[in-house]
């Protein structure tokens, strides 16, 4: 179990706010950039940050952060390196959570145990994993809850009450929701269309919900705000850096672009 979400979200609850966690993809728009990047989006708001893992075939991603992945990849990242950016990150800031998102090849090439010992000493909290099910995860997430590293659950519009039971049974941190069926960036968020499932989902579960895909601005930040314990914005967010110039505007548009949305978010302080 991580204390650092744990105590995130505890936090947020006690204060009555929304946990504000952007995604980035580490080494973009240029790896040098990376842990100043994690540094501005504290500074604009985040309370957690989900960094990206980049991979040469992310299914569950749209167009703008397959880009992303593929720009990081061709500038030579990898998961050693996206490790090295979070223990740097940890040299100046031990509260804020770090979250990994990826997919299991580049975790397999690693190695799982290594993958385990190398993410704790370098302070990562929690891993997100796409395409691998509760049921192959057995490994991983034993060798990642022994060093005190949640697994962050999915679930989607089209999973199954009988399966949600399942997944939020061994859920830690928070489980992650996910908005519609399609990949990140694409689609139309009905906000109001949340309601129902959020509401079944926290009868099943003690651990937070949040929900990501599809939140693109501060409007529909603030609309998921009105029943999830946190938001992800991502693809939004990724777009904006890949379009700034020079890297001091890179950096200036982290923090601008979050700093809108945390605004937006407390000013419905529940």
């Amino acid at each position: 179990m991580s204390m650092r979400i744990d105590a995130c979200f505890e936090n947020a609850r006690k204060s009555g706010k929304t946990v504000l966690i952007p995604f980035v993809t580490a080494g973009d728009p240029l790896p040098a950039l990376t842990v100043a990047v994690m540094h501005r989006l504290v500074e604009g708001g985040a309370d957690l940050i989900e960094l990206g893992i980049p991979f040469s075939d992310p299914m569950a991603d749209g167009p703008v952060i397959q880009a992303s992945s593929e720009r990081a990849i061709e500038r030579g990242v990898d998961l050693e390196q996206v490790l090295s950016w979070v223990r740097q990150f940890r040299d100046n800031d031990a509260v804020t959570p770090i979250v990994l998102m990826g997919y299991m090849n580049p975790i397999e090439r690693f190695g799982v145990s290594r993958f385990s010992q190398a993410a704790h000493a370098s302070g990562v909290d929690g891993l997100l994993m796409v395409d691998c099910p509760p049921e192959e995860m057995t490994e991983l997430q034993d060798s990642l809850s022994a060093r005190d590293i949640d697994i962050i659950r999915l679930v989607a519009p089209t999973t199954s009450e009988t399966r949600c039971r399942m997944i939020t049974r061994h859920a830690k941190g928070f489980v992650y929701y996910v908005s519609f069926k399609g990949t990140t960036g694409a689609g139309s968020l009905d906000t109001k269309a949340l309601a129902r499932p959020i509401a079944a989902l926290k009868k099943l579960t003690s651990v937070p919900v949040v929900v990501g895909f599809g939140i693109k601005d501060s409007r529909s930040a603030r609309a998921v705000a009105e029943y999830a314990d946190g938001v992800v914005i991502g693809s939004a967010l990724v777009d904006r850096l890949a379009s700034a110039g020079t890297d001091q505007q890179v950096l200036d548009a982290a923090l601008e672009f979050l700093a809108a949305i945390r605004s937006a978010l407390d000013q419905g302080v529940r």
